[in-house]
């Protein structure tokens, strides 16, 4: 499958919070590295259509996924890349992807306008919880470290209740949790 929506809720979390959840809930997950690479235009056209565009290595993979607005979640359109492809990608020279390049286009957005911004490298535990998929993250990037929790649901009104209730029952309050790109081009702005 190319397309998918993404229903998902997050929470950015203090290293206390981090820590107890990782104690109580993830350890017996695997911790699973990921690099996401970002690319936006120069006049960040991305930004302007609330989209976004990144490539996720992870296990030896390569995979090139644009995120748009969809009124259920996100939007997400993926390909594969090679190694050499995502060599060209990082290099400031991108490949036409199709799935990708035939969404881009709709947003009058060529593959060659991307620049390359840098990387996000995350650690990852990830467990099944309640008929949903519960993430754990610690990321690393231009010299910030962040932490966050995320759940993944087929159902926004049951994603909502279970994660509502699982920050509730830690006593972590809510907090306005902008996506890993906006946090990475938050903190490149402020450098």
């Amino acid at each position: 499958m190319t397309q998918e929506v993404e229903i998902e809720f997050k929470n950015l979390l203090t290293i206390q919070e981090y820590n107890q959840l990782a104690e109580d809930l993830f350890s017996h997950a695997e911790t699973i590295k990921q690099t996401n690479d970002y690319f936006e235009t120069p006049a960040f056209d991305l930004k302007e259509n609330g989209s976004a565009l990144r490539i996720r290595q992870k296990n030896g993979t390569y995979t090139l996924t644009l995120k748009e607005p969809h009124p259920d979640g996100l939007l997400e359109t993926h390909d594969k890349l090679t190694e050499k492809e995502y060599l060209s990608w990082t290099s400031g020279t991108p490949l036409e992807a199709p799935n990708v390049t035939a969404q881009l286009e709709k947003m009058s957005i060529h593959v060659s306008a991307l620049n390359y911004l840098g990387s996000m490298v995350t650690f990852r535990q990830e467990i099944p919880y309640q008929d949903t998929l519960l993430v754990l993250d610690k990321s690393i990037y231009l010299d910030t470290e962040d932490a966050e929790l995320e759940l993944e649901a087929t159902s926004k009104s049951h994603g909502e209740k279970v994660f509502n209730n699982l920050i509730e029952n830690y006593q972590i309050p809510f907090r306005d949790t902008p996506p890993k790109i906006a946090r990475f081009f938050n903190q490149k702005q402020a450098m």
